[in-house]
């Protein structure tokens, strides 16, 4: 079982192992529920578990609970501890809570490259020594030690090797026997006795304490002596005491096991974060940053849509010979047209999209990104953990969902599902992109992708005014610089252009012959005149597009391909039947219109139904009032 703090490399490591099984990013909160894969090693079977990044073993959040779920009720055979070496004192408290376990037990020091070039020189055998468990040195992404790490694991599982007990100041270990002598044996079942005296001290929590009421009114008393001994004793509560004694452990080991050799100038890394950090020149660097994004991908994707727009639309245009104007041609048509608006017009402007997004996660800038967006969240209502899954929603809105799992509060986890809808996933993005980069040119693209961050911040500060309680503070933590990885980056981009070939292309494809087939029948004109209020009247669109919704409810992507085929047209005949104004208004409705139907799903699914209605009823306001606006603005009255 793979467990450390977020960002420490983890599921990279899982991956050099596993294969392709897990997601890794250089920003915290990637991994929210766990991962399993069966490796062979030395052919023996092991299933192998990659749990949420947590950084403690209290359970404040989804993914801590997640983690102890597996490590109490699972109970592994064996733990690996992945450590970020590069923040060695730091991250050694997480592995003095897992020492408690008494679980057998490795520690993977992951990031070693890193480590050297911040200038600290780790003994592994000198902190082996100390802690009694093999410490293994790895740098995951490079896939260095992990040979070694297979095989330590493999001895330990074999021997049962486990973690020596460190000694805790005399007042505290007496407090932790005292509390240990009376766990009653429904306790014991899940975690050994020390592990359950010290989780007892430390949770103080009006939940925990009246399970003790319930379980064992004797345990209650003892736990609450101790903490009360503890309190005066030290003058502070009884689990600062406990975390003080991990954090002086930790830093001792660290200073005991470690040499830091002090630099006299500052590292490139640092030098080059001093500037895209900066205060005010790091938004001038971001705006550049997110141009030159968008640029990017319209210099590459137009002239190759272009290129293989022709012989399919050709391949169109021969169809009324070959199948006359029946039933049939229409659905064939379609099938065209859905395969055609997949590899013409999706696929050119969505890979590099993606190729883009996983360099900027894979060399941290997006944390970045995050840090200089913090102050701005703080203004609308939340903190910056809120930022990660934005940051995911920008791929595509399901897992940015399924990301609030991390964020403590119930009430930053609504605000931040509500607003998740709102960022512009990669089906969004493709859209954009295809429609309003194309037609009216990328710096408009750029310009839309503000907008619609200045809107999240709109409406994030309009939500917070529904809730009483204010956002918890919170430290948010930047991952180090690093060269991108390339096997990573295209692992993510696999990933995702799986999952569009896969789900979203079939339905490409059949969204575009059903949409055929309504043309044939002429349903299509019936819920085009049902729409047509809010497509002529509200929005000023033909009315023609009012089909079009329906689909995008299923999928974004949809919409693009059926606006083509509901006007009639090919792709560079748009402009023929609509202005490039009403292109602006039209995507405004359609990046904002109701969420995609996965994302309804998860919503309903993480958060309540209560509050996917709310999503949906949210959604379709604002993008009515702001497409109304758009058109006074770009077409008139």
């Amino acid at each position: 079982m793979f467990i450390g703090q977020p960002n420490c490399g983890k599921s990279t490591l899982f991956n050099s192992i596993a294969g392709l099984k897990a997601v890794t990013s250089n920003f915290p909160g990637t991994t929210v529920k766990h991962t399993h894969s069966k490796v062979n090693v030395q052919g023996r079977l092991f299933n192998i578990i990659d749990l949420p990044g947590t950084y403690s073993l209290n359970p404040a959040d989804e993914a801590e609970k997640v983690a102890l779920t597996h490590l109490f009720i699972e109970k592994p055979d064996l733990v690996i501890n992945v450590v970020d070496a590069s923040i060695l004192g730091r991250s050694l408290e997480m592995t003095m809570e897992l020492m408690e376990l008494d679980y057998p037990m490795v520690l993977a020091l992951n990031m070693m490259d890193l480590a050297e070039k911040k200038g600290i020189d780790i003994d592994p055998e000198k902190l082996e020594k100390k802690l009694g468990i093999p410490v293994i040195p790895t740098v995951a992404s490079h896939g260095k030690g992990v040979k070694q790490l297979l095989d330590e694991t493999i001895f330990c599982l074999d021997e049962g090797l486990k973690p020596q007990q460190l000694s805790w100041s005399k007042d505290v270990e007496d407090q932790i026997k005292y509390v240990q002598e009376v766990i009653p044996d429904e306790f014991k079942k899940v975690a050994n006795d020390r592990f359950t005296a010290i989780k007892s001290i430390e949770l103080d929590r009006l939940s925990f304490n009246r399970m003790l009421d319930e379980i064992s009114p004797s345990l209650k008393q003892r736990i609450m002596e101790a903490r009360r001994r503890l309190r005066n004793g030290h003058g502070v509560p009884a689990y600062e005491v406990i975390a003080a004694e991990r954090h002086h452990l930790a830093h001792k080991l660290f200073e005991d096991c470690c040499c830091v050799t002090r630099r006299k100038k500052s590292s490139l890394s640092e030098r080059i974060d001093d500037v895209i950090m900066h205060p005010f020149w790091g938004y001038f660097i971001l705006m550049g940053v997110f141009l030159s994004f968008f640029s990017i991908i319209f210099l590459v994707a137009s002239p190759v849509e272009e290129w293989l727009l022709g012989p399919l639309t050709m391949l169109r245009e021969s169809l009324p010979d070959l199948l006359g104007s029946g039933g049939l041609f229409y659905v064939a048509d379609g099938i065209i047209q859905g395969i055609a608006g997949g590899i013409a017009i999706v696929l050119p402007y969505f890979i590099p999209l993606l190729i883009l997004m996983s360099l900027l996660e894979d060399i941290g800038y997006l944390s970045r990104v995050g840090f200089l967006m913090d102050t701005l969240m703080h203004k609308i209502g939340l903190h910056g953990k809120s930022v990660t899954p934005f940051m995911l929603g920008l791929g595509c809105n399901v897992p940015a969902v399924v990301s609030t799992r991390i964020l403590e509060s119930r009430r930053d986890k609504i605000m931040t599902t509500l607003l998740i809808p709102f960022i512009p996933c990669s089906a969004r993005t493709t859209i954009i992109l295809a429609l309003v980069a194309f037609y009216l040119g990328p710096v408009w693209a750029v310009g839309f992708y503000f907008f619609n961050m200045l809107l999240v911040a709109v409406l994030g500060r309009a939500l917070s005014l529904f809730f009483k309680r204010p956002s918890p503070g919170l430290i948010l933590e930047i991952p180090s610089l690093k060269i991108p990885s390339l096997p990573n980056m295209m692992r993510k981009v696999y990933f995702q252009l799986k999952s569009f070939i896969e789900f979203a292309w079939p339905l490409l494809i059949a969204g575009s012959m059903v949409l055929g087939l309504l043309q044939f029948f002429h349903i299509d004109r019936m819920i085009n005149t049902v729409l047509s209020p809010v497509m002529q009247h509200v929005l000023g669109l033909p009315e023609e597009l009012g089909v079009t919704l329906i689909f995008g409810f299923l999928r974004k992507e949809l919409s693009l391909i059926m606006m083509l085929q509901a006007l009639g047209v090919h792709y560079d005949q748009i402009l023929s039947v609509v202005s490039p104004q009403q292109i602006m208004v039209f995507t405004v409705f359609l990046n904002f219109f109701i969420p995609c139907l996965s994302t309804v799903a998860i919503i309903w699914k993480e958060i309540g139904r209560k509050w996917a209605l709310v999503s949906i009823a949210l959604n379709t306001s604002v993008a009515l009032v702001i497409s109304f606006i758009a058109r006074l603005i770009f077409i008139g009255i």
